[in-house]
């Protein structure tokens, strides 16, 4: 299948899952509409052309994952893992989102528009992630690449082991976790944020935000601690 033109419509109550993913992946290109999703996992997962589909209700495990290229809207909430691994391409929940949201994702922009549960961008590789309410504890564990903003606050262990991810935060932090610290607010930081937040459809002023980071002290060898190693 080389395209899906005009707009066409998957339910999932009458087509199986494995059937309407198949399809996706043959696309080159189009607008998909995949109804009555009912809370099935792994949804529209390793798209990878520029398709826009559009998920209409709630979605379970690993929506919307290793996602290149596409734009996915999910018009409800999302279970674990949504866009896990993701490469490019834009993933939006409308809803709420479960834990470990955007895990691992190397690229691309995932927004929450709602609250996102604990590990929300675990070990994120390069990805951009927009939660426009709460986040959960250890969100950005071991964060390697990419940004994080969080409209709402943040749970307990927030950036714990952070190496370069930079975080910004509009709300209260529970806690920081292990080597992670305030940083300040320079120029070009307003101006990515400023820029993340447009992205992601929100109007805040930067200037209500908190940046976070690594200290750096964790990956770094030091010799007078050489008897540790």
């Amino acid at each position: 299948m080389d395209a899906l033109n005009p707009t066409h419509s998957f339910d999932l109550a009458v087509t199986p899952l494995r059937e309407v993913n198949a399809a996706l992946h043959a696309a080159a290109d189009g607008d998909v509409v995949i109804a009555n999703p009912l809370g099935a996992h792994s949804v529209a997962v390793g798209l990878n052309a520029p398709l826009k589909v559009t998920i209409d209700g709630h979605v379970g495990y690993y929506a919307a994952g290793m996602n290149q290229q596409a734009e996915v809207v999910i018009e409800g909430n999302a279970g674990t893992g949504v866009a896990e691994n993701m490469m490019s391409g834009t993933v939006v929940v409308k809803g709420n989102a479960s834990q470990s949201a955007g895990a691992t994702a190397h690229g691309g922009l995932l927004v929450i528009e709602g609250d996102a549960a604990a590990r929300c961008g675990i070990s994120m590789k390069g990805v951009d992630i927009v939660v426009g309410g709460d986040v959960g504890h250890s969100s950005a564990f071991m964060a390697q690449a990419g940004r994080l903003v969080i409209r709402g606050d943040a749970g307990h262990g927030l950036g714990d082991s952070v190496y370069e991810t930079r975080m910004y935060v509009r709300g209260e932090v529970a806690s920081l976790g292990a080597d992670c610290i305030v940083k300040p607010m320079r120029e070009e930081h307003v101006a990515e944020l400023a820029g993340l937040l447009k992205a992601a459809g929100f109007d805040d002023d930067p200037a209500d935000y908190r940046r976070y980071g690594s200290a750096r002290e964790l990956y770094h060898f030091h010799s007078d601690n050489s008897s540790a190693y």
